[in-house]
């Protein structure tokens, strides 16, 4: 028994390693990923900037994502630090999202069991989800009933109704503080949110787990140009204007 869970570790360890390097070398638009404790690949810390042209433009969101010692046959577990208003998350900051249920077949939740996590999903796919629920919640089974129904009335008004909208937008101006405290320059426009930033060359003395990579001020003009291949697309639905 010992023995299977050491095997786990193992493998779960070398996954992680994998995924850390992998996002490194070609990061999710938007996000920071580090490590909470070098010593601990098991838990992650994330931030994540809002993206341009919706409710969140300007935000920058603190989150943590804890790894099972079976991963990547168990999902993880993503939970917001920062003070989140949103018809899928809980008061206590986790994210109620498909692919973060473990695969068993619940007709009760109106999931598919192809909806749910599956060990080829992996960090880079939860956060592309993330990003995509923060824009356009599934208000079939809120986490958040008040928020889902403030929603709601949001999208059904076409956006006349702000009070959604105003709670967000106070959310993310309170975020500024954290980011200044962090020292993180938290990108505005389009450009600067799909810089597309290479893992710095490996030397003995490198850190394998950078951040801050939105400080490379030559990175943000050499990649101003690939607005075109970044995920988020100007046009999504959780803009504010209809």
């Amino acid at each position: 028994m010992a023995q299977h869970g050491h095997h786990h570790v193992a493998s779960s360890q070398k996954a992680l390693m994998l995924e850390m390097k992998s996002l490194q070398e070609e990061p999710v638009e938007g996000f920071k990923i580090t490590l909470v404790d070098e010593s601990d690949l098991y838990n992650w810390e994330v931030a994540i900037f809002g993206p341009p042209n919706t409710h969140y433009e300007g935000g920058y969101f603190k989150a943590r994502i804890k790894f099972p010692i079976d991963y990547p046959y168990s999902p993880p577990a993503f939970r917001f630090l920062t003070k989140m208003w949103h018809p899928n998350i809980y008061e206590n900051g986790d994210v109620c999202i498909s692919i973060l249920h473990p695969p068993v077949d619940d007709p009760q939740s109106g999931e598919l069991p192809s909806e749910r996590w599956n060990p080829t999903q992996n960090v880079r796919t939860i956060l592309l989800s993330v990003i995509s629920l923060l824009n356009e919640p599934n208000t079939f089974s809120p986490a958040n009933v008040d928020a889902s129904v403030m929603y709601r009335k949001w999208r059904d008004s076409k956006g006349k109704d702000r009070e959604y909208a105003e709670i967000i937008r106070k959310q993310v101006l309170a975020t500024k503080a954290d980011a200044e405290r962090d020292g993180v320059k938290v990108p505005t426009t389009l450009a600067e949110y799909c810089v597309r930033t290479r893992a710095p060359p490996a030397d003995e003395g490198s850190n394998l787990f950078y951040d801050d990579y939105y400080d490379d001020e030559d990175l943000e003009d050499e990649d101003a140009d690939e607005d075109e291949d970044c995920c988020y697309d100007e046009d999504d639905s959780g803009t504010e204007e209809s």
